[in-house]
């Protein structure tokens, strides 16, 4: 979902402290075992361009993580860029991508997808709370069969979506066997991916294969930035003959870092103790006690229950610009009186606290 950035609720005036802590879960820093990770990797001079211990160790940890021993990964430096090549690698440009209209490749990516793929169209379905439907996408895939039209190629799916929901296991296999029965490769954008696979190990016990490559995906883009890492992504291809040459297309990008141990050391830092699922399920907690807070709040509406870490509410815009006096930062993204507010790794309870008191002061002047 495109964040109107014009309209966001921000502070307007100068000498004003600015509180982030809800606007994303990209303005948190880098958490203790990543920060750690990188010193580590920090020691010595190691090979160049992926050839390292370090990178080494975690495309096999993120193999161990899948339960994919031939699965092949890739890091790249942020999300645009690994869903981009992904879909790229996927398609011929006369192909099109099936996604959601408010997937992130859609509203976000300033054309990238296209670009990178020399021209593939996205054909955009709609659907509830940012999910897409079995029925929805076999429907476009039949719209047009004729060689005028672009030919659906890729299914897309965002887990979890931009409204914050998450796909489930049953989900995810009936949107994928429409797309294999008609002979779509399925890409998933995980830039919160691991927010929705604590979810669903908490909700279902399903194991992070069970919701990719058991499901159905053939390529994830394994996101690390929003779960407190810093500039990398994963591109984890469960599937490994449609990463043929993907190398190429990273190097071709400016996406092959020289010093790739510290865009991989972190991952290393992240999985081998799980703390990539512990940073998820608290952001996740976090997101659930800060809708108990403002549901308690006169005028203030939570419009759906939050799966994972995006929490999207109503309030009168004067309330929210009050908000962005004071110095609170979050994005404007439903209407004029919509909001998303995101919890990340570092959110506290104080700062749940905080907020709420200060929306609950908000709503007070506006009776």
């Amino acid at each position: 979902m495109s964040q109107n950035h014009n309209t966001a609720a921000s502070a307007a005036s100068n000498g004003i402290t600015h509180d982030h802590h809800f606007a994303s879960d990209n303005t948190s820093g880098i958490c203790p075992e990543a920060w750690a990770a990188l010193a580590e990797a920090n020691q010595g001079r190691l090979p160049s361009y992926g050839t390292d211990k370090w990178t080494q160790q975690a495309c096999d940890l993120i193999r161990d993580v899948f339960e994919k021993p031939d699965a092949e990964v890739f890091f790249v430096f942020n999300g645009t860029s690994a869903n981009s090549l992904a879909l790229a690698s996927l398609c011929q440009s006369y192909h099109s991508v099936i996604c959601h209209d408010q997937a992130h490749v859609e509203t976000d990516e300033c054309g990238a997808p296209e670009f990178f793929s020399n021209g593939t169209k996205l054909l955009l379905a709609t659907g509830p709370n940012g999910k897409l439907a079995p029925d929805t996408v076999e429907k476009l895939i039949l719209k047009r069969t004729d060689i005028h039209f672009p030919k659906p190629r890729v299914l897309s799916l965002t887990q979890s979506t931009e409204w914050g929901t998450v796909y489930t296991v049953k989900e995810l296999r009936a949107l994928t066997s429409v797309a294999k029965r008609h002979g779509l490769a399925v890409h998933m954008d995980g830039a919160r991916f691991a927010n929705a696979a604590s979810a669903l190990e908490y909700r279902t016990s399903a194991a992070p294969a069970d919701i990719t490559w058991r499901a159905g995906v053939d390529v994830l883009c394994f996101g690390g930035t929003k779960n407190g890492m810093s500039a990398t992504e994963a591109v984890v291809f469960f599937n490994p003959q449609l990463a043929r040459e993907f190398d190429y297309r990273c190097k071709q990008a400016g996406q092959l870092a020289s010093k790739m141990r510290f865009l991989s050391a972190q991952w290393v830092g992240m999985l081998k103790d799980g703390a990539w699922l512990r940073n998820a399920a608290r952001a996740n907690l976090m997101t659930k006690l800060l809708a108990d807070a403002l549901r308690e709040i006169p005028g203030v509406r939570p419009l759906l229950e939050p799966e994972a870490n995006a929490l999207f509410v109503e309030m009168p815009k004067a309330a929210a610009e009050k908000l962005a006096a004071q110095g609170w930062h979050f994005y404007n993204f439903i209407g004029a009186n919509g909001y998303r507010l995101m919890c990340s790794w570092d959110t506290r309870e104080d700062d749940i606290a905080r907020f709420a008191l200060a929306v609950r002061a908000a709503m007070s002047a506006e009776k």
